[in-house]
């Protein structure tokens, strides 16, 4: 992805953001947590891919991983969703948190397809150039990677995936966790057994999918 960073596109977005702090928008994620995701699960590291849209917009909430918040916020409506699948699905006890390090940790990527967004706008930072870089990481998956699983919750993210080779990877599809729309097919997927299964099968160890119930509130990804 190197070469991505010295791209016209990237400079022009890197501009772009700049402009937004200067003109005293408050952007979310923090700077040092734009890359998280990418950070906390290096490509050689990666298993599983949930693919999201843009990061919460409330104070306090994004950390650069899709669907988590951080220690010490309340648990988003689509996380909430996810939770409860997971219960149904490999019987896991919900914790009080949103915080989804333990998943990161261990090889699950949760990439944001735009990895900023202002305060109190949700999508805001569409369309400036971050489609085009989360893009250009689901090619590298796609091309440089084998036997991954990826998850693809709504038409959005299954839009996004639309290149990825299924012959070489498994992919799950689904409707999207959010209240809008998860009663209409999200539950009852078994995605996250599926997806062990498929890793168990291909020599890989499983995802322990159950989170740890309580974090500290400065808990957060190592960069």
């Amino acid at each position: 992805m190197q070469d991505q960073f010295s791209s016209a596109y990237m400079r022009e977005l890197s501009r772009f953001l700049q402009q937004e702090k200067n003109s005293g928008k408050v952007i979310y994620p923090s700077g040092d947590e734009i890359f998280a995701a990418l950070n906390a699960t290096p490509l050689g590291q990666v298993k599983v891919v949930i693919l999201g849209q843009d990061p919460y917009h409330g104070p306090g909430q994004a950390h650069g991983l899709c669907f988590s918040v951080k220690p010490g916020v309340m648990v988003p409506p689509s996380l909430k969703n996810i939770y409860k699948e997971l219960a149904a699905d490999i019987g896991f006890k919900a914790p009080s948190h949103g915080c989804l390090n333990h998943w990161a940790e261990q090889g699950v990527l949760l990439l944001n397809s735009v990895l900023t967004v202002v305060s109190g706008n949700a999508g805001s930072h569409q369309g400036k150039g971050w489609e085009k870089f989360t893009d250009e990481v689901v090619r590298v998956l796609n091309n440089s990677c084998s036997d991954l699983v990826f998850l693809l919750w709504g038409r959005y993210a299954q839009t996004k995936g639309a290149m990825i080779d299924s012959t070489k990877h498994c992919v799950l599809q689904s409707p999207h966790p959010s209240p809008l729309s998860a009663s209409r097919g999200f539950f009852n997927k078994h995605h996250f057994s599926q997806a062990n299964e498929y890793l168990r099968l291909h020599k890989q160890t499983a995802i322990d999918w159950q989170l740890p119930f309580e974090v500290e509130a400065t808990s957060g990804i190592n960069l």
